[in-house]
């Protein structure tokens, strides 16, 4: 039989150019779906996010391919898209059978009870779908348990309701089909070495997952709610095996915080020095992490780590309580501390409040250029759909909050005017571009690479400043 995989693109423009200009990854959620596909079974991955034209593109490789199942994933901000491509993509096969999962399908599944949608994946999507291929082969009815709905179900409603299911043990879970997609087209903006010197600073970059869930439940987080709290960890021996058979040198890893059990990440370095795999890491950690285990991330420092994300989110303790995020602003700074004296380079992310005024935007202009030289981003704090926090504020979107659930659009009301909201969120990533370790440490690279730099840097800017166009002016 043969099955096509649909990663849809992003539908709004700033994401899209954010993908384009500094971090493209690999559909690992696909490939890893398509792992449970059987070797005997035809089965292809389609990225739309590469193409200009991407319901054409979609018709050509349905036309081509003449698919028996069609699955598709998605995040809450491409919900209304994925209805249309597989609206679309009905209209092209009708004989096709439409399977929907991702995030959005996990945490609201009744969105996706629409015309051409067959059947629903909640929660993971490996082995539901490798059942759902046995099944299609047997004859037998494509939806079973609390996993795989089908919106024709009499019972449908009360089944999407219900909380999202138990995810299966972590070594059923299949391992990706990394050969399925053109893996040159996969990179992030690299800025550290400790060489001083890099061959390019868009690496060909490979992602992996070695976990699945978080311990911790911060207000604005939906991968809690996703788990229903479950924490499951692939062995060291296993993660190790994985990266020893990738075939690039930079590597991204997904986990929501994979610096949890501490244990597990000191045996996963070892093993990797042990085995002599020489490779560069860019990975996501608590500030409060790093504080406790210094000597975890001084392993990693010798085993490649080059890159710490750090959802700082704030320099204040009032902040930080708002959040849940269980850490301390003095846990922030002994943290970014560390970070530095081992050499690793700090990637912090801050979350904007719609509620700033201009004496928040100013403080944090003034805490961003004291951390710098350092990777800095900035989300917007929106509801995650489906959460708590979702149902709470249902009444006070401003925009469609599934659609600019981007977190860089507001979707809450503002207390600033739109516009100078915009204005101090762009003056904040110009002070960051200015700042950045390639500039302030003086790493070389390719003088070819500087003009796309300098060019999406300030595009991304003038997008930011210009955003406030695509609200409807402040009352």
């Amino acid at each position: 039989m043969k099955v096509l995989l649909v990663k849809p693109y992003p539908p709004i423009a700033l994401s899209k150019l954010l993908m384009d200009f500094f971090l493209h990854l690999e559909p690992l959620e696909l490939e890893i779906v398509a792992g449970g596909v059987a070797l005997e079974d035809e089965v292809s991955i389609i990225d739309l996010s590469f193409e200009k034209k991407p319901f054409e593109a979609l018709q050509r490789r349905l036309l081509e391919m003449k698919p028996d199942i069609v699955g598709y994933t998605g995040f809450s901000s491409q919900a209304k898209l994925v209805r249309e491509l597989a609206a679309f993509a009905k209209k092209q096969l009708p004989s096709i059978v439409n399977v929907v999962g991702g995030i959005h399908a996990t945490v609201i599944p009744a969105d996706y009870a629409a015309e051409g949608i067959d059947i629903i994946v909640r929660g993971e999507g490996g082995t539901a779908f490798r059942e759902i291929v046995n099944r299609f082969k047997k004859g037998m009815p494509l939806a079973f348990g609390d996993a795989v709905l089908s919106p024709q179900d009499p019972d449908f409603a009360v089944k999407a309701a219900a909380k999202p299911p138990k995810y299966p043990n972590i070594e059923d879970i299949p391992k990706p089909r990394r050969d399925l997609v053109d893996r040159s087209k996969y990179f992030i903006v690299w800025t550290s070495n400790v060489e001083k010197k890099l061959k390019t600073i868009f690496p060909r970059t490979a992602t992996i997952r070695t976990s699945y869930g978080c311990p911790f439940n911060c207000s604005f987080c939906v991968v809690h709610h996703i788990m229903n709290g479950q924490y499951l960890q692939r062995t060291p021996e296993d993660v190790v095996d994985e990266i020893s058979k990738l075939q690039e040198d930079h590597i991204y890893f997904v986990d929501d915080e994979n610096f949890i059990n501490n244990d597990r990440m000191t045996k996963i370095a070892t093993l990797l020095l042990e085995r002599g795999i020489k490779k560069k890491y860019v990975s996501w950690a608590r500030s409060d992490t790093i504080v406790r285990h210094p000597e975890v991330f001084k392993l990693w420092k010798d085993a490649g780590l080059s890159m710490v994300y750090v959802g700082l989110e704030a320099m204040t303790g009032e902040r930080l309580e708002k959040l849940n995020k269980r850490t301390t602003v003095e846990n922030n700074k002994k943290a970014v501390a560390i970070l530095r004296e081992l050499g690793i380079t700090l990637h912090a992310s801050f979350m904007l409040d719609p509620d700033f005024g201009e004496e928040e935007f100013e403080a944090l202009k003034k805490e961003v250029k004291a951390l710098c030289p350092a990777e800095i981003t900035f989300t917007v704090f929106s509801p995650s759909p489906g959460t708590e926090l979702w149902q709470k504020h249902k009444n006070d979107f401003i925009k469609d909050p599934y659609v600019y659930y981007d977190c860089m659009h507001t979707i809450l009301p503002t207390r600033l005017p739109v516009r100078r909201f915009y204005q101090h969120f762009s003056d904040l990533y110009e002070i960051v571009f200015r700042a950045n370790p390639l500039r302030l440490s003086k790493i070389k690279f390719p003088i070819r690479e500087l003009a796309p730099l300098v060019y999406r840097g300030i595009k991304y800017v003038v997008s930011l400043r210009m955003l406030y166009r695509e609200y409807e002016p402040r009352q």
